[in-house]
C-alpha cells in the first residue's frame, strides 16, 4: 500500500525486499540481453556502426571534452572497441538474469550505464539511462543474488563466497 500503514505499518519483509530485487535485477538482465539482439541487428557491433555512432555522439552531445577525447579513442579502434561493447552487453544481461555475480556485475553494468549516459547528454532523455543506473546501483548495493539465482546456491555450496 502506497502512502498507507497496510498490514505490517507500512514495513517491508526480508522476503518481499529481496524478491523485488530478484525482479529488478531479472529485469536489468532481460534489457541488456534485449539491447543486445538490437543493436547486433541495427550493426551496432561491426566497426562501421560502431564508429558511425561515436561520431554522432561526439558531434551532437553535449559531453565534456574529455569525455569527447575518450569517445574518438574508442571509435578509432572500432573493430575492438565494438566488440567488448557487445560482449560486455551480453555478459551483464546474461549474468544477471542467471544471477551469479550480481553485485559485481550490477556495479559494472551501473558504471558501462554512466559511461553511456555521459556520451548521450544532450541527445537523448535523460532518463533513459539515469534510471537504469540507479537500478544498477541498488542491484550492486543490495543483496540481489539471494533470490532466485545462482550465487545462492555458491554461497550455500561455498560460504565464503562473497558476491551474494
Amino acid at each position: 500500500m502506497i502512502g498507507g500503514e497496510g498490514s505490517r505499518g507500512g514495513r517491508i519483509t526480508a522476503i518481499e525486499a529481496r524478491v523485488t530485487l530478484a525482479l529488478m535485477r531479472l529485469t536489468m538482465g532481460a534489457l541488456f540481453v534485449w539491447v543486445f539482439f538490437e543493436n547486433l541487428e541495427k550493426g551496432l557491433y561491426s566497426p562501421g556502426g560502431y564508429s558511425g555512432l561515436i561520431q554522432y555522439y561526439i558531434q551532437r552531445s553535449s559531453a565534456p571534452g574529455f569525455w569527447k577525447a575518450i569517445m574518438a579513442s574508442a571509435a578509432a579502434h572500432a573493430p575492438v572497441a565494438a566488440r567488448l561493447q557487445g560482449v560486455a552487453e551480453i555478459s551483464f544481461g546474461v549474468l544477471l538474469v542467471l544471477g551469479l555475480f550480481s553485485r559485481p556485475v550490477a556495479l559494472a553494468a551501473c558504471g558501462f550505464l554512466a559511461s553511456l549516459w555521459v556520451s548521450e547528454w544532450g541527445t537523448a532523455w535523460i532518463w533513459e539511462l539515469l534510471t537504469p543506473m540507479a537500478v544498477c546501483l541498488a542491484l550492486a548495493l543490495g543483496p540481489s543474488g539471494n533470490t532466485w539465482a545462482l550465487d545462492t546456491w555458491l554461497k550455500r555450496r561455498f560460504p565464503r563466497y562473497p558476491f551474494a
